[in-house]
């Protein structure tokens, strides 16, 4: 459904100061909330299968030097600005749908909902994924809430600068990569990785305590993406997902130009770990840091590419399967933190060395893109099936009752 500026169900319900209904959503930021889970599961499995951090073959022979390379241009350091820019977005809006009851309404329940996810996090990051990023969600959410929350368009477009400040700095590492790559050694460098310390644990009981050192460090580094989280803000006030007609022009040229940047920047990154780049330790910093850095704009395009696609579907008419397939992934977008809890529980079964342990398979790089794809289907498949029975994400529900109390009426 498609209404004009400012007007609308979902406009209008704006004033309303309960969780959002089925009826006033949008349908593309739900569709790239589903999507970008499937981003999600490709990082973590690779990382909960291989130990590392990030999910890569170290030692990669046949598939798996396509499967490196895949992974660092387009997964690793891309999935995580998406999901910021996409938390951003979910911010303001829950902001600008209580903007009647006033800032302070609305900061209330925003910082609980912050408070809940911050705890969360901690149990999530603790029992089942040390890589968890609820407990910096938190953090972020409410940073954003005692920030913007309230204010003019000057303060949301301080978000802005981030791109463009990004950008000189990808140009530099660009330019330091390739001159270390022309003017090195010669002497190959061994890949820059962190290891995953709690995925390699041998009990259950060990794993926790490993994560009970992981979680912290983890939840302080990933607090940085309060600057996508900021993009993802000022995306939202300018309603760009819920209005993509509106905004064709500036999403083709975000898909364009930030895929080409973000996957440009991963793709030396990819070859130097599958074995088809060489360089020394030098390079191979400049490197690493082209490749994080790079990232935002992959999340921006990946972020624009969804918008662009949720449009096309809404200007035709497509086939029943494509209808029914879209609407299962927007389900899933829907209950987006229930589908990414289970998707932390089903790696802890499937790769832990006291559980299935899949890593041990003969072909990993197979076994990790089989088990990703597997899982995020499985979870559309469950949420399309609450959907049609009018069910919320239990995680959802959990969320929603701390945030705004029992009653769902203002």
């Amino acid at each position: 459904m498609t209404t004009a500026p400012g007007t609308g169900p979902t406009a209008e319900a704006a004033g309303r100061l309960g969780p959002v209904r089925r009826s006033e959503r949008s349908l593309a930021p739900d569709l790239a909330r589903g999507g970008m889970l499937l981003v999600i599961a490709l990082a973590h499995t690779g990382m909960a299968l291989f130990a590392t951090v990030p999910g890569f073959a170290p030692d990669p022979m046949g598939l798996e030097r396509a499967y490196d390379v895949f992974m660092f241009t387009v997964v690793h350091a891309r999935a995580l600005p998406l999901f910021a820019i996409m938390f951003g977005y979910g911010v303001v809006q829950l902001a600008l749908r209580r903007q009647a009851a006033g800032p302070r309404a609305a900061r209330a329940v925003l910082l609980r909902r912050s408070a809940f996810l911050f705890a969360l996090g901690l149990a999530h990051g603790v029992l089942l994924f040390s890589g968890d990023i609820l407990g910096a969600y938190g953090i972020i959410g409410a940073v954003l809430t005692l920030v913007l929350v309230g204010r003019g368009e000057r303060v949301h477009r301080v978000g802005l600068w981030y791109p463009g400040v990004a950008a000189v700095y990808v140009a530099v590492a660009a330019a330091m990569a390739a001159w270390s790559l022309a003017n090195g050694s010669g002497e190959r460098a061994e890949v820059p990785v962190g290891a995953y310390s709690s995925g390699q644990a041998a009990t259950y009981g060990a794993a926790v305590l490993e994560r009970l050192g992981e979680w912290p460090m983890t939840t302080l580094m990933l607090s940085t993406m309060l600057l996508p989280a900021w993009l993802g803000a000022w995306a939202a006030r300018r309603r760009i997902l819920e209005e993509p007609a509106r905004h064709r022009r500036l999403l083709t040229a975000g898909a364009a130009g930030g895929l080409t940047a973000g996957f440009a920047g991963g793709l030396p990154m990819g070859l130097f770990s599958a074995g088809w780049l060489n360089a020394d330790a030098s390079a191979a910093m400049w490197l690493k840091i082209l490749h994080e850095s790079s990232g935002l704009f992959a999340g921006v395009g990946f972020v624009c590419l969804f918008a662009l696609a949720c449009l096309a579907y809404e200007n035709r008419r497509p086939a029943a399967p494509v209808r029914a397939a879209v609407g299962a992934v927007a389900a899933l977008g829907r209950r987006s933190l229930s589908g990414y809890l289970v998707q932390s529980a089903a790696w802890l079964a499937l790769f832990a060395p006291f559980a299935l342990d899949l890593g041990s398979a003969p072909n990993p790089a197979a076994t990790a893109l089989a088990s990703a794809v597997g899982v995020w289907s499985a979870t559309v498949a469950a949420a399309a099936l609450m959907e049609r029975r009018g069910l919320p994400g239990p995680a959802e529900r959990a969320l929603r009752r701390f945030a705004y109390g029992r009653s769902r009426r203002a």
